[in-house]
């Protein structure tokens, strides 16, 4: 099982840690209140950020996660990334 650890660094960065077992990957991503708004209402940043991070280890290895990155990225990436964040309910 894969460990996703979220913390909150300062301001809008958090750290988030991947830990599969295998090695450890550490990324720095800003999370806006927007983007919390936008994506998931009623969750926290640490929810969203962990729920996001869910989504992309499904679809690419760790190591391909950017090392520092704005959340809104993600939607760039992956199109369907906001419809399967919402429907996943309260991230």
């Amino acid at each position: 099982m894969t460990d996703i650890t979220v913390c909150h660094r300062d301001g809008d960065v958090y750290d988030v840690t991947v830990d599969d077992g295998r090695g450890t990957t550490t990324h720095a991503v800003t999370v806006w209140p927007s983007d919390v708004e936008h994506y998931a209402p009623g969750a926290t940043p640490e929810e969203l950020l962990e729920a996001s991070f869910r989504f992309l280890l499904e679809r690419e290895p760790k190591e391909a996660i950017l090392s520092r990155f704005e959340l809104s990225v993600i939607e760039r990436y992956f199109p369907e990334y906001r419809r399967v964040i919402a429907s996943a309910g309260r991230a």
